[in-house]
């Protein structure tokens, strides 16, 4: 069995004494301890998992940790579910995590080498394993995506699966992003129905990386970051589409720093329970370290309007209450 240590989040609970019940929980954010970035977060058998990139210099981006939780608030930290060891053709930079149950089994995407030209081997590749918390292996042997296609670098992928069955993947950084079509068995890119392998879909000119997409209410929402990542303009935007291929129309941003709060918030990911909460899981900045790789994993409620537009997101020392699931 891995090894695992469980890590709880105290930051902001608030608790009362002399045999008065307790005031609701809550996370604080941070929501657990360490340099976190690119968050991926995922509901697997009635558990929360938080898949983050360690946030190191690149050469040292060669092992994942994953953090599970029943209510948000505690959570418990799997070491190394997945390292470089189990991937010999990645080498550094192992980024921005994405992580779906299929068929019985999990398999984690994952960026590798920040490549920057078709010269160098990288990319997009892709690994499975029997459990959430791994251990992960590698699946093919080779990046799922290993050039650039529209100008994307083959980086910060997210895979989506439509009502009907159909499993995408949404992807790039440098300003361009792509949607392609996975295999069932995620070995491959296959055509779409007009026989594009790699369809340009950037939603709008500010779009720099960190692609998400999920479906609500017969909408497709696309959201990303833009900005510069160690910036303080560092955000998340959003637009809505008819259907994942687009096109969209970009509606604003929803996240962005507070220089009372944090600074440099992006990059994240989103959480939709079964009694319908949405929850937003992103990285930021502490106030005052202005230290490359010292990046931060919190989560803040996510909120829509009467018209389906996404409100703007508070940023919060808080963070949010326990919520079990059903």
């Amino acid at each position: 069995m891995k090894a695992m240590r469980a890590v709880t989040a105290v930051a902001g609970a608030v608790f009362l004494s002399l045999g008065l019940a307790s005031a609701p929980v809550q996370a604080g954010n941070p929501v657990f301890p360490g340099w976190y970035a690119d968050p991926e977060a995922a509901v697997f058998d009635n558990t929360y998992w938080i898949f983050p990139t360690t946030s190191a210099a690149y050469e040292d981006q060669t092992v994942f940790d994953a953090f599970s939780s029943k209510d948000l608030v505690n959570w418990t930290k799997h070491p190394g579910v997945l390292t470089n060891a189990a991937v010999p053709w990645a080498k550094k930079a192992m980024w921005a995590p994405a992580v779906v149950e299929n068929k019985g089994k999990y398999y984690f995407f994952f960026g590798a080498n920040d490549i920057q030209s078709d010269e160098e081997f990288g990319g997009i590749g892709v690994a499975v394993a029997d459990k959430p918390e791994g251990p992960y292996r590698d699946l093919i042997g080779k990046p799922l995506v290993g050039k650039f296609h529209n100008g994307a670098q083959p980086i910060d992928q997210f895979v989506f699966k439509d009502d009907d069955g159909t499993w995408y993947m949404i992807y790039g950084g440098w300003k361009h992003a792509n949607i392609v079509k996975l295999k069932d068995d995620f070995t491959a890119v296959v055509p779409m129905a007009d026989g594009t392998l790699f369809k340009e879909i950037t939603p709008a000119p500010e779009y720099v990386e960190g692609s998400l997409m999920f479906k609500r209410n017969g909408k497709y929402y696309y959201m990303w970051s833009e900005g510069g990542w160690t910036g303080p303009d560092y955000a998340v935007a959003y637009a809505i589409g008819d259907a994942p291929t687009g096109p969209f129309k970009r509606i604003g941003k929803i996240l962005q720093q507070d220089d009372k709060i944090a600074r440099g918030a992006g990059h994240h990911s989103v959480i939709h329970t079964p009694d319908d909460s949405w929850y937003i899981v992103y990285h930021r900045r502490p106030l005052g370290d202005n230290t490359r790789d010292h990046r931060v994993t919190s989560i803040e409620h996510m909120t829509f309007d009467a018209q389906g537009h996404i409100l703007p997101v508070k940023i919060t020392h808080e963070g949010v209450k326990a919520h079990p699931l059903p």
